[in-house]
């Protein structure tokens, strides 16, 4: 990152595509619930590979966000009412490490100035806020319309 200017480093403040994938998962199976989907139904609604959806649901059902069924009829399902799932819990999560700059990620070399330096505390409040405007919000909040969503992702079920 030597040389970059600061609009080149901003771009690096964004989710993990983990993250990304489990959210897209989650608003498919929330526009979908009651009916369960499978990977290959995810994958096809968002045009991602059905390996990564595959990784996702096995890390979202550890979490107990959602529960699997194999076999005829089976699928993926949310395991847990829209309005329980916290968007600010779900990334904190899936993100493994939410360090926006490399003083407040583990293992990162050590900044020459970090000890005379209040970047890191400025960071560490605005991720604060981040993650405190992502607890008012559930998966139930970012599924209006329902029925549009599911539409738009062409599930064929909409509620």
């Amino acid at each position: 990152m030597t040389g970059a200017t600061f609009s080149e480093r901003l771009r690096f403040v964004q989710l993990t595509q983990h993250s990304d994938y489990a959210l897209r998962t989650l608003v498919a199976l929330g526009a979908s619930s009651p009916d369960p989907l499978t990977a290959a139904e995810i994958s096809a609604a968002y045009g991602i590979s059905v390996h990564h959806v595959l990784k996702i649901i096995q890390r979202l059902s550890l979490l107990g966000y959602v529960e699997t069924t194999r076999g005829r009829g089976g699928g993926v399902r949310l395991a847990l009412p829209p309005e329980q799932i916290r968007l600010g819990e779900l990334l904190r999560q899936t993100e493994v490490e939410f360090g926006v700059v490399a003083c407040l990620r583990q293992g990162d070399t050590p900044c020459t100035i970090e000890p005379a330096c209040s970047l890191k505390s400025v960071f560490q409040r605005a991720t604060h806020a981040f993650f405190e405007v992502l607890d008012q919000h559930t998966l139930a909040d970012v599924l209006r319309p329902k029925r549009g969503i599911a539409r738009l992702l062409q599930l064929g079920r909409p509620a």
